[in-house]
């Protein structure tokens, strides 16, 4: 199944009213499994903050440059980046000067942490790495004497109440449990010099790992532009199923297995166990070209 992207909509909406739910699996009671979003920003949030009590929240901004400010201080954030806000950590999103309307993407994730994946035979370095991943700059904001409105997602459900004063006026923290963005530009893709097309884990950013070993509840894999070795050709990903459901989302650019109607912000799912691959116009140009 495959979504086009719809322009963002005129009237007044900010990073939590934006939201739209597309797709979910597995239970925020139990803290398994995800949910997948996209939203759109036409408003910034100046007296309303935010946070989640159900999941952390994995944000790919498709278009437009948004500023978050955290109770950690504040990440700036532009397509071909992603931000993470940890599950109970309150924010709020504005647009970043220039910038008019904002959308993009977001992943809930009711599990484990995201954390990088075990790099196995790769060893030290390629694929995303640690000191790639930046935290906030050290931030805080005085509201004394002002109405803020602040919102909680919790199991499911959406709550609301006033308070007066700014929550994020924490002046110091300390630990690793903190927001966190990493560019996708420093992404070190590797490949297979014999055979096509290794596994997907090659692409994976980010994962939220199970007890089992070789699955996840979540993997964020990104296919990045990349030089292959067979010149002067064109080598499809084949047509596979997975354990695991598939959500694509572009960011820019074309995808190699859907040259047509997959534009930037657009989105595809295929479901676990069924089969998919390259669109009939992509077979036939690795084929026939």
């Amino acid at each position: 199944m495959r979504w086009d992207p719809s322009p963002v909509p005129d009237e007044q909406l900010t990073f939590v009213t934006g939201i739209r739910t597309i797709a979910t699996g597995g239970d925020v009671h139990t803290q398994n499994g995800y949910a997948i979003h996209t939203f759109a920003v036409t408003r910034d949030m100046e007296d309303d903050y935010f946070y989640d009590a159900d999941g952390e929240l994995l944000i790919v901004p498709q278009d437009g440059d948004l500023l978050f400010m955290t109770e950690f201080g504040i990440i700036a954030c532009a397509p071909g980046e992603i931000i993470v806000i940890p599950r109970g950590v309150k924010f709020k999103v504005s647009r970043q000067a220039g910038t008019q309307q904002a959308a993009g993407y977001i992943c809930e994730n009711y599990g484990e942490h995201f954390t990088c994946p075990e790099r196995g035979p790769i060893g030290a370095n390629c694929l995303a790495n640690r000191r790639d991943f930046l935290t906030p700059v050290a931030a805080f904001e005085r509201k004394d004497g002002t109405t803020c409105r602040l919102t909680v997602k919790w199991c499911g459900q959406f709550h609301q109440c006033q308070i007066d004063h700014s929550p994020l006026d924490v002046v110091a923290w300390h630990g690793n449990y903190a927001p966190y963005k990493y560019n996708l530009r420093h992404y070190s893709p590797v490949g297979p010099t014999l055979k096509d097309h290794a596994d997907p884990s090659i692409f994976t950013v980010l994962t939220a790992p199970l007890g089992q070993p070789g699955t996840a509840n979540i993997d964020f894999v990104i296919f990045p532009a990349r030089w292959l070795v067979a010149e002067n050709s064109f080598r499809p990903p084949w047509y596979h199923m997975n354990v695991m459901s598939e959500f694509m989302g572009l960011i820019e650019g074309v995808y190699d297995a859907k040259p047509e109607g997959f534009v930037p912000g657009g989105m595809s799912i295929h479901n676990m166990m069924l089969p998919h691959g390259p669109d009939a116009d992509a077979f036939y140009g690795a084929s026939m070209k």
